[in-house]
């Protein structure tokens, strides 16, 4: 069983902090709790319900869609740009997640319509070194608003 790595700060950019997962369940509430910390010491703690959120969309979608034989470890990047964070999920699938109309009696599946609401469509998909692919998301002051309109 591969091993998370420890959290690392950027020495060059102290509000970035990156982190490897194991391809599993349980990276969905551990990157979920150290996004909360991080957003603490930023003194952004105002954002973590949003942000939360949105991180435990991004792996759950990682974890449920990017298996191998490509790779299986999960890479979050977490990201302070002023008031807001950019929250980034890695991975070595090239397969890109895609917003789908879902049936109401459908369990899954509404999780990038969340990310989309929570961010004010601020959210999307990227190629990245190497194998597979980054989805990205900023989350920012008035998430918490966009998080309220969204689950009403």
């Amino acid at each position: 069983m591969s091993q998370s790595t420890p959290a690392q700060t950027s020495e060059e950019d102290p509000a970035e902090v990156t982190k490897t997962w194991p391809h599993g369940p349980r990276s969905v509430g551990k990157a979920r709790h150290l996004l909360a910390r991080t957003l603490e010491e930023w003194g952004l703690p105002h954002l973590s319900d949003a942000a939360e959120l949105v991180v435990s969309e991004l792996v759950t979608n990682s974890v449920r869609h990017a298996a191998e034989p490509r790779g299986r470890l999960i890479y979050t990047r977490f990201q302070r740009v002023g008031d807001s964070v950019r929250i980034e999920v890695h991975d070595a699938n090239d397969s890109k997640p895609e917003r789908r109309e879902v049936p109401s009696d459908e369990e899954t599946g509404r999780g990038l319509y969340l990310v989309q609401a929570i961010t004010g469509g601020q959210w999307g998909v990227s190629d990245r070194k190497g194998v597979g692919k980054q989805v990205w998301a900023v989350v920012g002051l008035d998430a918490e608003t966009e998080m309220e309109v969204s689950i009403s």
